[in-house]
């Protein structure tokens, strides 16, 4: 049996005293053993998070948290907290990133197939101020007696960062994306720090065993992946970090990457998965400067989809919210995931060299198949001759 199993991670700052937003926050999926007695993961784990979304959908807070608390507040992950590492071999590894206003728990579609298809994922929470809501923790200011104090932490909140009045956005949205790639890169270096047998700090309090992740991870098989800002967060950490042999943009919203990206600085193959309906000429012209004349880096469309068919708001809304809301398109969304989840799958196999059956999916990523296409839906201005 394939499960998933959730982690916080944190490190402290050199002199242990002053607050710290340097280490990683993520949750961990990965392959385990029957863990039938484990309580299933919550899918959003705090309240802080519905005010969060709030603020991100110009809603009151108290408004906004009421209407996540009924419709989604005990929505579970089908996923076993603290369930025991697979023990019997070395799994690719894949980060994660989330889009624009997302955060950490909410692409467990995605994260959770990808582990119960044998891959180790870590699913980043990003603390550059474009998650809706995330925190770090800190030394609790007041001090209570130990007996009724079960922890010296708190939970800081950092919410979502709204453009100011006159600010560019390209501007903001590129050193935020800055950031974005470096923690990815830091939730690279921890996940190989854990399976090296490297002590960690772990600031939330688990009794999983450590040690059974240790000589577990393939680390010569290493990918990224992330949706729309999460897109741009994969080129760039494709080209600061050749550690990450592939890459896969979900949906990729391209104002963030720098101008520099785009001189040969992404050597690494590369797969875009497009939603039909957000897609734009403009966007998709920096996605074929970035990958063209290079038979490894590939675009294909999924018919009937929109942009928040990669996040799992797609699943649990219902046709009217869905659609008002544009969380589902014309595809079912169990369709649209599977075809994006299957091109994944067989694109990371022929780039990690995996030795397993995922190339029965393989035309997918030429865009053959039903409701996917090749390249893109949208009309593009003609090629000016050179």
């Amino acid at each position: 049996m394939w499960k998933a199993w959730v982690v916080f991670w944190k490190t402290w700052s050199a002199d242990n005293k002053r607050r710290s937003k340097l280490g990683s926050f993520l949750r961990l999926y990965y392959p385990s053993c029957n863990a039938t007695d484990n309580e299933e993961a919550p899918w959003i784990p705090d309240k802080e998070y519905y005010q969060g979304l709030s603020d991100f959908l110009n809603m009151y807070r108290v408004v906004g948290e009421r209407l996540f608390q009924y419709y989604v507040g005990s929505v579970t992950c089908p996923a076993k907290s603290n369930a025991a590492f697979k023990l019997g071999e070395k799994y690719p590894l894949l980060i994660f990133s989330h889009g624009l206003g997302a955060f950490r728990t909410i692409y467990s579609a995605i994260c959770i197939e990808m582990a119960s298809q044998g891959f180790v994922v870590a699913a980043v929470e990003h603390r550059d101020e474009s998650a809706s809501a995330t925190y770090y923790c800190k030394k609790k200011s007041i001090s209570e007696p130990q007996e009724e104090s079960t922890s010296g932490l708190e939970k800081e909140w950092i919410y979502y960062r709204k453009l100011k009045t006159g600010e560019e956005e390209r501007c903001l949205r590129h050193k935020q994306v800055q950031q974005r790639a470096q923690e990815c890169i830091k939730a690279l270096n921890l996940i190989l720090k854990i399976n090296s047998g490297e002590e960690v700090m772990n600031v939330l309090n688990s009794n999983f065993d450590w040690n059974s992740v240790k000589d577990s991870v393939d680390t010569s098989r290493i990918a990224v992946m992330g949706h729309s800002f999460g897109g741009a967060t994969v080129i760039e950490s494709l080209s600061k970090e050749i550690r990450f042999r592939c890459g896969i943009a979900l949906d990729a919203w391209m104002l963030p990457v720098g101008d520099d990206i785009y001189q040969n600085s992404v050597q690494q193959p590369l797969l875009f998965i497009n939603s039909e309906k957000f897609q734009w000429a403009d966007n998709i012209l920096k996605m074929k400067k970035l990958s063209s004349n290079d038979t490894n880096k590939k675009m294909i469309t999924i018919m009937g989809s929109v942009h928040q068919s990669f996040p799992d708001f797609t699943f649990v809304s219902g046709g009217l919210i869905g659609r008002f809301f544009k969380l589902k398109g014309e595809i079912d969304p169990n369709e649209a995931i599977d075809i994006s989840n299957h091109a994944s799958l067989a694109f990371l196999q022929k780039h990690l060299s995996l030795k397993k059956d995922f190339d029965q999916w393989d035309s997918l990523v030429d865009g053959i198949g039903p409701n996917v296409i090749p390249g893109t839906n949208i009309d593009l201005p003609p090629a000016e001759p050179e």
